[in-house]
């Protein structure tokens, strides 16, 4: 998995954590992503500022260089609005 995917899929899936901590499920597989970001890139010290309703930017740190990349706002918090929108997910 490339780096820009595994940000994006980390940042989504803490998103859905943050916003229904009783969700075992989101737990566990920002759990993964995190392993994936750390072994597999190197990456560590992540940051997350939510930049109004526009983007979010993630800091981190990769072989000793910090570095930043930007995702667009509503892609990334679709996934958190179809689970809520998904009555199943909801009871």
């Amino acid at each position: 998995m490339k780096l820009h995917d595994a940000l994006f899929n980390w940042l989504q899936i803490k998103v859905v954590a943050e916003a229904r901590p009783e969700d075992h499920a989101a737990s566990e597989t920002l759990q993964f992503f995190s392993e994936i970001l750390r072994e597999d890139h190197q990456v560590t010290h992540l940051s997350v500022t939510k930049e109004g309703d526009e983007a979010y930017e993630i800091e981190y740190v990769r072989e000793g260089k910090r570095e930043k990349e930007r995702f667009d706002a509503y892609r990334v918090d679709e996934l958190l609005v179809n689970i809520m929108n998904e009555p199943k997910y909801n009871q």
